[in-house]
């Protein structure tokens, strides 16, 4: 198994995890527009989303991406409904690197950067029938406390959207 360097994204990655997002995340479980993933992984360069990136040598192999949100406040105790939230939005492995562990330590490394930053949840969504991103998400800590029909953003098999969380006991 190869080593993979984890660090946080810089503004010259941009172009590279883009093209690993449109190229390497397609299939019929994710939502990904590409104009939307391009304004949203932009935001890198003015600190309104983070990310953190895997590599091999010059070869970008993962990414997760996150940000904190009000997003979720519906979900959120009344004392708290007014914090921000952590959100992963969107979670990439080069097919060549999958079933290593990679996702799962990229989003691992994404959860505690949220804490670091001080919010008590973090949020993350996916397709209900996504076994693989359920089984990184349940592999981190996330519990599943919602699903819905979403059939615009989840044209495919059930067409629901499965919300996980975790919460810190600080």
């Amino acid at each position: 198994m190869t080593t993979n360097t984890l660090r946080p994204a810089r503004t010259e990655d941009i172009p590279a995890l883009i093209d690993l997002i449109l190229t390497q995340g397609p299939n019929p479980w994710n939502w990904l527009p590409p104009d939307d993933v391009a304004r949203h992984v932009a935001q890198i360069a003015t600190g309104e989303v983070n990310a953190v990136v895997a590599w091999v040598d010059d070869a970008l192999q993962g990414v997760v991406t996150f940000c904190e949100t009000q997003h979720f406040a519906r979900y959120q105790p009344a004392d708290r409904i007014a914090r921000s939230q952590g959100y992963v939005c969107e979670a990439v492995v080069h097919r060549d690197a999958v079933g290593q562990g990679l996702g799962a330590r990229l989003l691992r490394a994404a959860v505690d950067a949220l804490r670091t930053q001080g919010v008590r949840e973090v949020y993350i969504d996916r397709h209900e029938e996504n076994a693989a991103s359920a089984g990184m998400m349940r592999k981190v800590g996330f519990d599943v406390i919602d699903t819905f029909d979403e059939p615009a953003k989840r044209p495919n098999g059930s067409g629901r959207t499965t919300v996980c969380r975790i919460v810190f006991d600080d």
